[in-house]
C-alpha cells in the first residue's frame, strides 16, 4: 500500500526536508547515494523524489498525483525512469551499458531523465567503473539516484560524485509502529525491534519458525534458572547448545536473554518502557517481586559477561554452565 507523505515525512524528516528544499530552490545535485540500513525509508523516499521531479504540477514540493506524469510513474509506464536491481548476485556491466545507452537516446523524451540503481553496492568492479565514467561527464536532464544499506561498499570515487544523503535507523517506537500497521502482532513486533533496526530483518526475523522456537526456549531458560540450577544446566546440554550452536545465534540467545532480564529490571522500577516481551509482563512481575535490584544487577551483569567471553571464543558448555550458576547466585 502506497504510503501518505505525511507517513513518508514521519519516517525521515531530515532526508525530507533537505530533499524538498532542494528542489524548491533548484538547487538539484546529478546525483545522490542514499545509504543507511534496510527499511529506513530509502525506497519510499526515492519513489516519493522521483515523482516530485518528474510532476508536471507540484503543489508546495509534493507531486500532484493527477498530472500526466504521475500518472504514468503510478502504473510504472514512465518512459523517463529507469530502475536497475542486481541480476544475481551483481549488477552487470551489460545493465550499465544498456543504462547509459537508455540515458544517452535523444528524440524520445526531452525533459528530465532519472535512474535509480537499487543495491548500488552490488555492482561489480566493470560496472562500477562503467558507472564512473558516466557520472564524471553528467547530463544536463540527467539525475542519478543510487540506493545502499553498506556505504563502505560502494567504490570511493563514486561516492565522491554523488550528494551523499544519509537515513538514520528508525527509532524503536517508529519501527514498532511500522511493524504492527504491516500486520505484526505487537508482542512480535516489540521482540524483534529490540534485536535489529531494519524493518526488513525484522519482518524476516517474525516469519522465521527458528527465531520463534529461540523466543520461546529462551523465555523457558529464564523460568529454569531462577529457580532450579540443576534442571537449568541440563537444559543447556539438552536444548541451548544443540540450538544456537552457531557464534552468531549464540549471541543472539544472549541478547534474548539480556533483554529478557532488563525487562524485569524495568517492570520492577515501574518504568513505562516498552517491554521486549509485553506478553510475558505478568510473568515479570512476579519475578520482579522475587529479585532484589542488585540482584538483577548482578544477573544483567553475568550476562554481559558471557557475551564477552563468546567474543573471546571461550568454550560454549563452560560459558553456559557458568552463566546459569552466576543467574542463580545472583
Amino acid at each position: 500500500m502506497q504510503k501518505t507523505i505525511e507517513e513518508i515525512q514521519e519516517m525521515q524528516p531530515v532526508v525530507m526536508k533537505r530533499l524538498q528544499g532542494a528542489y524548491e530552490k533548484d538547487r538539484l545535485a546529478h546525483a545522490y547515494l542514499f545509504e543507511g540500513p534496510a527499511g529506513a525509508g530509502k525506497k519510499e523516499i526515492t519513489h516519493f523524489f522521483v515523482k516530485l521531479l518528474l510532476c508536471e504540477t507540484p503543489v508546495e514540493n509534493v507531486p500532484c498525483e493527477t498530472c500526466r506524469s504521475c500518472q504514468l510513474y503510478n502504473s510504472g509506464n514512465h518512459p523517463s525512469i529507469v530502475f536497475i536491481e542486481p541480476d544475481g548476485q551483481n549488477i552487470k556491466i551489460d545493465q550499465i551499458r544498456d543504462l547509459i545507452l537508455t540515458m544517452n537516446k535523444t528524440g524520445l523524451n526531452t525533459g528530465r531523465k532519472i535512474y535509480v540503481i537499487q543495491e548500488a553496492d552490488r555492482m561489480n568492479n566493470s560496472s562500477a567503473n562503467a558507472l564512473l565514467k558516466f557520472l564524471e561527464e553528467p547530463e544536463m536532464n540527467v539525475t542519478a539516484i543510487l540506493l545502499t544499506d553498506r556505504l563502505n561498499a560502494i567504490m570511493t570515487t563514486i561516492r565522491s560524485r554523488c550528494q551523499l544523503v544519509s537515513f538514520q535507523p528508525l527509532s524503536r517506537p517508529k519501527l514498532m509502529e511500522k511493524l504492527m500497521a504491516d500486520g505484526m502482532t505487537a508482542s512480535m513486533a516489540a521482540t524483534v525491534s529490540m534485536l535489529t533496526q531494519s524493518a526488513e530483518e525484522a519482518v524476516e526475523l517474525s516469519a522465521d519458525d527458528q527465531f520463534a522456537q529461540a523466543r520461546k526456549l529462551v523465555l523457558r531458560m529464564i523460568e529454569v534458572a531462577g529457580t532450579n540450577v540443576h534442571e537449568a544446566l541440563l537444559m543447556v546440554q539438552a536444548d541451548w547448545l544443540p540450538f544456537f550452536k552457531e557464534k552468531e545465534d549464540a549471541e543472539r540467545g544472549l541478547d534474548m536473554l539480556l533483554f529478557a532480564y532488563r525487562d524485569i529490571a524495568t517492570v520492577k522500577a515501574g518504568l513505562e518502557t516498552v517491554c521486549t516481551y509485553p506478553d510475558m509482563e505478568e510473568i515479570w512481575k512476579q519475578m520482579a517481586l522475587q529479585r532484589s535490584f542488585s540482584a538483577l544487577s548482578k544477573q544483567l551483569q553475568a550476562i554481559l559477561q558471557a557475551k564477552q567471553q563468546l567474543q573471546r571464543n571461550m568454550n560454549r558448555t563452560l560459558l553456559m554452565e557458568q552463566l546459569m550458576l552466576n543467574l542463580q547466585e545472583g
